[in-house]
């Protein structure tokens, strides 16, 4: 009965929210409106500032169900005034936080930063934005006004799933906590500067990265250009079918679980095999389709397919990595999928620190903790009899494919987007090993059975290689903004973007080659140079 109630709850808020969000919908000649003259000044003062503190937001002021929003302070840090606020819930027990940095000189533009993980914590918006070069400004600095929020609860550390009980908190993580951060700054822009801005963006990796997309596909007309790096798009399929990673870690009664030695023994046979590929000896797996043809993990096979320690794997050990390298089906559609796509442990990621396997079977790692939170929290409810290591996805249909109704952004289009005239740049690293990179090859997929060859006009789609979940062999980092900028207000493709490697002591460069291309060394200038490489495909 609990279930059912907080399923209705869940649908009256929804319910609401569309109404709210149908009667406020921008005509089409928007664009043309919002990108005109602006009136007001690009100055601010630490006077005006100060007179921020306490402004009010209306409720009939933000499209989607709150009881209003509130500034609680208002400070002039180093020549910006730093607002934050509270966004009243309308029955949840937690408010949602949210942050907008006001620039003593605002050059009409704004940025919305995205979260990561389960959210929870304020994003201040005033650093680097995701995967932006450490050498660069930051936005704040560049004249931007940022802004970002707590992804609509405040949680504890790591996968802290039990917001998941709270209707209004579900809705807030899945979709409705970019549209109300948006909806609480644009009046504070306003008072503050006497205009809205001109231009409005947002970039996030992960979580962040699904942020992004929330953005371009839910909101379209509140946004001119998103990018999403590594994205999050379908968290209730990553989170649910991470019963793939459970499975194949207890093949054999747990003998299939391995440990960091083990996976560092295939990895190193996997770039042993991989790596020269791209006629580059540099640590990156470059050629990805060349090193699924040429790699065989027969060749780490234990004699005899017994465990013989961490220099070799067992038949067991082996059968568990083809199982996590293979698309798994969940027998359950979630927005139009039900594939949770394979992993890239054989194509150069590395599994190991936060993404390894954990300490044993049943001691698993980041993959089983997600699965657990969501599964705890968002499928059974926080029932104190629930367990992971059991959790059969059959037995509750209904309830996942309500959760990804939510949570998910597979199959909600960009076709408004699109016609708004938006654009969007779509990043992922071929050796991500917590979002698998074959994961965004489904989005882009999906996307381009839909929109055909008008997709290129408005989505660019760069796989890196060598980059992780944030990190990686080649940790990269190029100029998001200003590509995306470039592309909205002067209608330049961002078709020669140039990636940096963000490690300690790196001092290297790799061109960011569009999906299916991949960067082949050319054999002339040094391996660290993006000029010495050219995008090829097959």
């Amino acid at each position: 009965m609990k279930t059912m109630s907080r399923r209705t709850a869940a649908l009256a808020l929804a319910a609401a929210a569309v109404l709210a969000l149908t009667a406020g919908a921008m005509p089409a000649d928007r664009a043309d409106d919002r990108h005109g003259g602006r009136g007001g000044s690009d100055r601010l003062t630490s006077q005006s500032c100060a007179a921020l503190t306490g402004f009010g937001i209306a409720a009939r002021k933000m499209d989607l169900p709150t009881r209003g929003a509130v500034v609680e302070t208002a400070t002039w840090q180093d020549g910006y005034c730093a607002v934050t606020g509270w966004i009243h819930a309308v029955s949840a027990e937690q408010d949602m936080q949210f942050r907008v940095n006001l620039p003593a000189r605002w050059n009409s533009r704004a940025l919305q930063f995205g979260g990561g993980g389960f959210d929870g914590s304020l994003v201040t918006a005033t650093g680097l934005y995701t995967a932006q070069p450490a050498d660069q400004r930051t936005a704040l600095q560049q004249g931007w006004v940022t802004l970002g929020s707590d992804g609509g609860h405040q949680g504890g550390a790591g996968f802290d799933g039990s917001f998941q009980t709270d209707p209004e908190l579900l809705m807030n993580f899945g979709q409705w906590s970019v549209k109300k951060a948006h909806d609480a700054a644009w009046p504070i822009i306003r008072k503050a500067y006497g205009s809205e801005p001109r231009w409005s963006y947002f970039i996030g990796g992960s979580q962040g990265g699904h942020e992004a997309l929330d953005a371009a596909a839910r909101y379209p007309k509140d946004y001119d250009g998103v990018v999403a790096n590594y994205p999050a798009y379908n968290v209730t399929m990553m989170h649910i079918g991470a019963v793939n990673f459970r499975d194949a870690l207890l093949i054999d009664g747990g003998a299939g679980w391995m440990s960091s030695a083990e996976v560092k023994t295939l990895t190193d046979a996997v770039y042993a095999t991989c790596d020269p590929l791209d006629r580059a000896e540099d640590g990156i797996v470059s050629d990805v389709a060349g090193c699924d043809r040429a790699f065989d993990i027969q060749t780490v096979r234990c004699p005899g397919g017994a465990d013989a320690g961490d220099d070799c794997l067992s038949d067991s050990q082996i059968a568990a990595v083809e199982k996590m390298t293979t698309d798994y089906d969940l027998g359950i559609q979630i927005e139009g999928n039900s594939i949770f796509a394979r992993s890239a442990l054989l194509e150069g990621a590395l599994y190991q620190g936060f993404a390894g396997f954990g300490t044993g079977p049943y001691a698993q790692g980041l993959q089983f903790s997600v699965l657990d939170a969501t599964s705890r929290y968002g499928v059974s409810d926080g029932d104190p009899a629930h367990d992971t290591y059991t959790f059969d996805p059959a037995d509750h249909v209904e309830r996942i494919q309500e959760l990804g109704e939510i949570m998910d952004v597979t199959d909600v289009s960009l076709k408004r987007f699109a016609a708004y005239g938006g654009k969007v740049i779509l990043t992922h690293g071929t050796i991500d090993d917590f979002i698998t990179p074959h994961n965004t090859v489904q989005y882009y997929e999906g996307l381009q059975h839909e929109f055909g060859r008008k997709l290129d006009r408005f989505l660019k789609f760069y796989m890196v290689p060598g980059w992780g979940h944030g990190q990686g062999v080649f940790t990269a980092q190029y100029d998001a903004l200003g590509a995306i900028v470039k592309w909205v207000e002067r209608g330049d493709d961002p078709d020669r973007l140039v990636a940096q490697d963000g490690n300690p002591d790196a001092d290297r460069t790799r061109p960011m080659c569009e999906y299916p291309s991949w960067p082949q060394y050319t054999g002339r200038g040094s391996v660290d140079d993006a000029r010495a490489f050219r995008c090829v495909r097959g």
